[in-house]
């Protein structure tokens, strides 16, 4: 690739907990510029599907956007935590449901002109009921949506949370449908 940019320097702004804010000075091409990053830790979303062809979902209030928002059970991975295991944690603590079979379905860049983050996406299946035990100021209602249902919220923008919407549709292909 000939549109490299070379980072001259970089500036933190903010250090968290789960994301830090920085920015670089970069050159591309002879011309500098400079670019906002935001440090995010990897997350990983998991598509419960049932013997009976319906998904799991959870509906929680997201600050950010003032409202609810329909999505597969997620979460941040813990340190150097495998993603596979933090795929099993949140699939039990969001929904209570354990699987049989966790299917990887490779991982999505969430915003890739200032994020760092990938989400690891997770095809569950084989699953059994358990109790849910979501992490203190979590507060979740589980969905279930036939998935040919969850395909059509996905056109109609019903369902707008991307790494939602590309589950949804990379477990309907995979699946067949």
């Amino acid at each position: 690739m000939t549109n490299i940019e070379k980072t001259l320097s970089q500036k933190y702004h903010f250090k968290g907990k789960i994301m830090n804010i920085r920015e670089d000075e970069v050159e591309l091409c002879g011309r500098k510029t400079t670019r906002e990053v935001c440090e995010h830790c990897d997350g990983v979303a998991v598509l419960p599907v049932t013997d009976n062809g319906e998904i799991i979902l959870v509906s929680q209030y997201r600050y950010p956007f003032e409202l609810e928002i329909l999505e597969a059970p997620a979460g941040k991975v813990d340190g150097d935590e495998p993603h596979f295991d933090c795929g099993v944690r949140e699939l039990s603590e969001e929904t209570g449901y354990t699987a049989d079979e966790m299917k990887y379905l490779g991982f999505v860049y969430p915003s890739p002109g200032c994020m760092t983050e990938r989400i690891h996406l997770y095809l569950a299946t084989g699953l059994h009921e358990g109790e849910a035990h979501p992490d203190e100021g979590e507060f979740l209602q589980i969905k279930k949506i036939k998935l040919t249902d969850a395909l059509s919220m996905c056109d109609e923008g019903r369902i707008d949370d991307a790494k939602t919407a590309v589950l949804i549709l990379r477990a309907a292909r995979l699946l067949g449908l």
